[in-house]
């Protein structure tokens, strides 16, 4: 029998779209040698070019099967994506207590691709005094690392980012008006590297979602959190390198597999 793949437990909310949310999550997390187990926080109605609204599931029944989910399987990593409402945040806030061995990979989903906002009132500071506390790796873009920070300079942002509690923070760079993405890692309360990768010339929906969930791949696997990150970033900008159109309107598809038909 071959050795079975580490499991991810993946909070995140559905697109039906497939270009971001849960699936981004489990595409990517199988391209990169993991296994994710869903658990779905918030329905969308939503394409590739925006969302136009969103129903956060029912409470008891996101626990239930988070909870189902933990007593049977060996998760090796969780990764939250959008987190639809207030009672979500607080149901997982209770799981990352319960589970406190567990690295946690947070991309904070505030807003869609096409500017529509993806949070309640309250959300956001419950965001900061309940989940970053406990988000071992936060890779915000530069916009939700404003709001989550209240700092406009990106390095501010990222210092103040894991004086909120996050142990590490990739901060993308890929909505600055710059020649190149550049990427700031902020570890043991320093700025510690910036990555600079070239500007692809196109619009994608899911590469916030595909970065994270590649890094729970691998930080699941073992990899020290530079390495992850690290390797994480050349998957993620290879997947839009190669990325693919459903619509003729809309953003491009990450192509989460793209090494199956490389040369």
């Amino acid at each position: 029998m071959p050795q079975s793949p580490p499991a991810i437990l993946c909070l995140s909310g559905f697109d039906p779209s497939g270009g971001a949310g849960i699936q981004a999550d489990i595409e990517s997390i199988a391209s990169m040698g993991g296994h994710a187990v869903p658990v779905i926080t918030a329905l969308t109605v939503q394409n590739t070019q925006n969302v136009s609204h969103f129903q956060p599931i029912e409470t008891q029944l996101f626990k239930e099967q988070v909870n189902k989910l933990l007593e049977d399987v060996a998760v090796k990593a969780i990764k939250i994506g959008m987190v639809g409402s207030l009672n979500i945040i607080e149901a997982i806030e209770t799981i990352l207590k319960e589970n406190p061995d567990l690295p946690v990979i947070y991309d904070p989903v505030l807003a869609a691709g096409g500017g529509t906002n993806l949070t309640e009132t309250g959300m956001l500071a419950a965001i900061q005094e309940l989940l970053l506390p406990h988000t071992t790796i936060l890779t915000p873009n530069s916009p939700e690392a404003r709001l989550l920070s209240n700092e406009n300079e990106l390095n501010a942002c990222g210092l103040k980012l894991m004086e909120q509690g996050c142990d590490a923070v990739l901060l993308t760079g890929t909505h600055e008006d710059s020649e190149h993405v550049d990427n700031m890692w902020f570890y043991e309360g320093r700025h510690v590297e910036t990555f600079s990768w070239d500007r692809l010339p196109n619009e994608y929906h899911g590469s916030g979602c595909t970065l994270a969930s590649a890094i729970a791949a691998l930080i699941a696997q073992g990899l020290d959190p530079f390495n992850a990150i690290n390797e994480a970033q050349d998957y993620s900008w290879n997947t839009l390198k190669h990325a693919f159109k459903i619509s003729d309107k809309g953003q491009l598809i990450p192509n989460r597999f793209y090494w199956q038909h490389s040369d």
